[in-house]
């Protein structure tokens, strides 16, 4: 294993303080327990945003707290649920009396630790939990699909609303809608590897891919030979326009994700034959997002969103945003 670490068991603790390092102006970045904060939290009145997870999918989620997102985020061990201790400090440091929506991907680990935090939370807490992966029902982390890209563009449109003076109710409304119009799925080249595993979470010959692969590696709808690119971002595509489904005439937000691995330059590539397919049918992308935003460590491979959107997604989505990951209209 080549790593650029110290020690497999303090990779996050030490990552944790290299983001404080680096973004000062931004963060607050604690410990014990191990939380990231928005600069200038807690924000009267506002409604806060909080969402966690395991490390190693970065720049999830605290790459995403800032003005216009995220107002903390709880960074857990690598693959593995922050704790309830995690999530009610964030709520306890953040609360600005209005409030605290919790966005939560559909692992069972994270389900329940924000779950328990929000009823020992001494503010009304409210969660939503995104599940936006067509590959599998049920894998190793969950019970229903896996919450995975959608989550990056559920941040940002929930967070906007919250940052405008939306209050928690219509937080949560607008969250849902945005769950029940996102839908994404991934494929991996190759495995990553868990610092404190030491080898790769699974095998792929020099010739194969794994179509609907997880964010933790987990494996997806079946193992096929490696083919053009053309033909990987039709197997992605195709099951996402059939899941919704999508039709001729809608409008969409494509986000077209590195799982850390994979070069922009692939990245592009496949993104163009992702817009050319979707004009193919009629369906018009108003916004795009391409880049490393949800990786799953050293994986190469990509995966592909699709957020059927209205006027008010849209609005949403351009509102400025000040995070270390996505900055724009600032």
């Amino acid at each position: 294993m080549k790593k650029i670490i110290n020690d497999p068991e303090t990779v996050v603790r030490d990552a944790l303080r290299g983001m404080r390092a680096a973004h000062p102006d931004l963060l607050t970045v604690y410990e014990d327990p191990a939380v990231v904060v928005r600069a200038d939290a807690p924000v009267r009145g506002k409604v806060v945003v909080i969402s966690g997870g395991g490390a190693g999918h970065e720049p999830l989620h605290g790459g995403f707290v800032g003005r216009g997102m995220l107002d903390a985020a709880c960074p857990g061990a690598v693959f593995t649920s922050p704790t309830s201790d995690q999530v009610l400090d964030a709520v306890t440091k953040t609360d600005g009396g209005a409030g605290a929506l919790l966005i939560v991907k559909n692992y069972t680990g994270d389900v329940l630790n924000f779950e328990m935090a929000g009823e020992l939370a001494e503010t009304e807490v409210r969660s939503v939990v995104i599940d936006d992966d067509v590959a599998v029902k049920d894998s190793l982390y969950t019970a229903g699909r896996r919450g995975v890209g959608g989550t990056v563009l559920l941040e940002k449109i929930v967070g906007a609303a919250a940052e405008r003076g939306d209050d928690l109710a219509a937080c949560e409304e607008l969250a849902k809608r945005v769950i029940s119009s996102v839908r994404s799925m991934g494929l991996a080249l190759s495995s990553c590897t868990v610092p404190h595993v030491g080898s790769p979470s699974f095998e792929l010959a020099d010739d194969e891919m794994e179509i609907g692969i997880g964010i933790h590696g987990e494996p997806g709808r079946q193992r096929v030979p490696v083919g053009p690119a053309s033909e990987m971002v039709a197997a992605l595509l195709d099951p996402i326009l059939e899941d919704l489904p999508f039709a001729s005439g809608d409008r969409v937000l494509l986000f077209t994700n590195s799982m850390g691995g994979t070069p922009l330059i692939e990245l592009y590539l496949a993104h163009g034959i992702a817009e050319q397919l979707l004009a193919d049918r009629g369906i018009t992308v108003e916004r795009r997002l391409v880049g490393p935003y949800i990786t799953s460590l050293e994986m190469q491979g990509m995966s592909l969103t699709l957020l059927k959107v209205d006027d008010e997604m849209l609005e949403l989505w351009d509102a400025p945003v000040h995070t270390p990951a996505l900055r724009w209209g600032v």
